[in-house]
């Protein structure tokens, strides 16, 4: 079995399919974890939970976009910010219908965090100071102290690690922020959010040989990049 990382998705369900193809993903026997946010953005987010519940292996890490699609999806719940972020995407994907209790089903089974062996995956970030368990959902999703720290110390040229761990997956924050729409690798952290939600690409990464596979351009998918405020 291979471990595959795999980057915020944002409804872009063309870009999943390319990644899954450009990788040789294999959906009964690989492993895949979502680093957060399958939702807003592109208006496929039906389509792309339905393809993540199809892979025997897949494990969600929780993102900020998520965790407003289920206050939406289990309380009605439409706030100006999520809406002009995306959110509009992500109901018009449903047809203005409920969200299936399996797609609900499957951001509840999302994580905070997932620790295999010496790595870890997150949507945003931690203090690497204090215990994984003394942080807020609220923190965990929406940091990004963490990776601008680490690529602060990169810059210096110098080794560094934050925190224990050999490895530490992120995403949250789009590597179009840097620059790049390659991932970015600083100290011992790895940024796998290149921008699908926006106008980058979709990634998809081997967590062991550091590999990666992209997607198109997703504006080019989708003719134009998703509107939002």
């Amino acid at each position: 079995m291979k471990t595959f990382v795999i980057g915020d998705i944002h409804g872009a369900f063309r870009a999943l399919l390319q990644c899954f193809e450009r990788s040789s993903f294999n959906r009964r026997s690989d492993r895949l974890i979502v680093i957060g946010d399958v939702c807003d953005g592109y208006p496929e987010v039906k389509q792309c939970i339905d393809e993540l519940l199809k892979i025997k292996h897949c494990d969600l890490i929780i993102g900020n976009h998520d965790m407003w699609v289920l206050d939406w999806a289990e309380r009605g719940d439409c706030p100006e910010i999520w809406t002009s972020q995306g959110g509009n995407r992500t109901i018009e994907s449903y047809g203005g219908r409920p969200m299936p209790k399996a797609h609900i089903d499957f951001l509840k089974s999302g994580h905070l965090w997932l620790e295999i062996d010496d790595q870890i995956f997150i949507h945003g970030g931690f203090n690497p100071d204090i215990p994984l368990s003394s942080h807020s959902a609220q923190f965990l999703v929406w940091d990004r102290i963490l990776l601008d720290t680490a690529w602060e110390k990169h810059l210096t040229g110098n080794e560094c690690r934050m925190g224990s761990f050999k490895d530490i997956f992120v995403g949250h924050t789009s590597t179009e922020l840097y620059n790049t729409l390659k991932p970015i690798h600083a100290c011992n952290v790895w940024d796998i959010d290149t921008g699908a939600g926006w106008s980058g690409k979709l990634t998809i990464m081997d967590v062991n040989t550091k590999e990666y596979w992209q997607s198109d351009l997703t504006p080019d998918l989708y003719g134009g990049a998703p509107g939002r405020k």
